[in-house]
């Protein structure tokens, strides 16, 4: 018998209801099962008593008839129960796929939001970073230094990016460098000798030369920088102008190097997923190309390309052959970030 109890007051999860409709299945295969054991002993009741009435000859035909009606009514209870049953299981059995349907959209659309508050952080975090090498890009220490990159001035570029890397712990090193390509100062030097360098072929050099103005900054995609000991750096780049005035005459680019892998990993671990969804699960950042740049198992970083299915959309989920789960959201940007067609993206192994 199923307890009236099963159920009490609080947050009722699919699986509540569709692990009481399975007992609720199994209750009444094993009623109607009884109905069909009962339906049985009457028919054979029946049989004997018709055939002792045929023995009793002339006395025992009104105990025939009765037999007779007895077999008649086993055998129409017999058919209510295989049409119970038969109706039963239908229905039974709509109501458990349109369970399992609702249980994967429900997991499927939390999975989804919670792709989207990982790729909202990052966002955040990454606006941050655009404002910061816009704003130390016009640091007097820096425009001097870029307008006449002598030994005490670069010495001095230096001294002040050093403090500021001790203030922002999420950088590697801060890089000033000329139109040319040559770094010119960092504020790490005991750590990368990078001075002198020549960084013209870089993707974010390249992209910063070409900037508008002061106001604009460049970004690479997501690498391992060998000057920083092939640390996986996430760059951002503005230029320096004369007069540390948006609109002045382009003087040198600053680099920003954010140190990605640990501020990525802790993003990617901290999405807020219960024990049990965590050991079956993978939380990724991919950038536009479907690269893997974050991982919750540091697996693939930079080494995987994910098959996304989006069709089209900025989100969803979809559910794979072998049963996974695997929702995404789209980069949504932050303020003045556009972002960089980057996703979030959760898969989610099936229970």
């Amino acid at each position: 018998m199923l307890a009236t109890n099963e159920v009490t007051e609080g947050i009722v999860s699919l699986a509540d209801v569709a692990g009481l409709t399975s007992r609720v299945s199994t209750l009444t295969n094993q009623k109607i099962q009884e109905i069909q054991k009962i339906t049985g002993r009457m028919r054979m009741l029946a049989l004997n008593a018709m055939i002792e009435a045929a023995r009793a000859g002339t006395a025992g035909a009104g105990f025939s008839i009765v037999a007779q009606e007895v077999r008649g009514v086993g055998g129409e209870v017999a058919q209510v129960a295989a049409t119970l049953e038969q109706e039963l299981a239908g229905q039974i059995g709509q109501l458990e796929r349109l369970i399992e349907v609702m249980e994967v959209q429900a997991r499927g659309m939390r999975l989804v939001d919670l792709a989207l508050n990982a790729i909202e952080i990052v966002d955040r975090n990454l606006y941050e970073r655009t404002c910061d090498v816009r704003w130390w890009a016009t640091d007097s220490a820096v425009v001097d230094c870029a307008a006449s990159p002598g030994e005490e001035s670069c010495g001095y570029a230096s001294e002040r990016l050093g403090v500021i890397l001790g203030a922002y712990t999420v950088y590697l090193d801060l890089w000033l460098c000329d139109l040319g390509g040559k770094v010119l100062a960092n504020g790490r030097p005991d750590r990368y000798a990078v001075v002198g360098a020549d960084v013209s072929g870089e993707p974010w050099f390249r992209a910063a030369r070409e900037l508008a103005s002061g106001d604009d900054y460049a970004v690479a995609d997501i690498a391992r920088q060998p000057l920083l000991s092939s640390a996986t750096t996430a760059t951002y780049a503005a230029k320096v102008c004369a007069g540390g005035r948006a609109n002045g005459a382009p003087l040198g680019v600053l680099a920003a190097h954010f140190d990605w892998a640990p501020q990525a990993q802790t993003i990617a671990e901290g999405v807020r997923l219960s024990n049990d969804e965590k050991a079956r699960s993978r939380v990724m950042l991919v950038d536009a190309a479907h690269r893997v740049i974050a991982s919750s198992d540091g697996q693939g970083v930079l080494t995987e390309r994910l098959a996304l299915r989006l069709e089209g959309r900025q989100s969803g989920y979809y559910v794979e052959p072998n049963g996974s789960l695997v929702a995404f959201h789209a980069t949504p940007g932050y303020e003045t970030y556009r972002g960089l067609g980057w996703y979030g993206v959760i898969v989610q192994d099936a229970r």
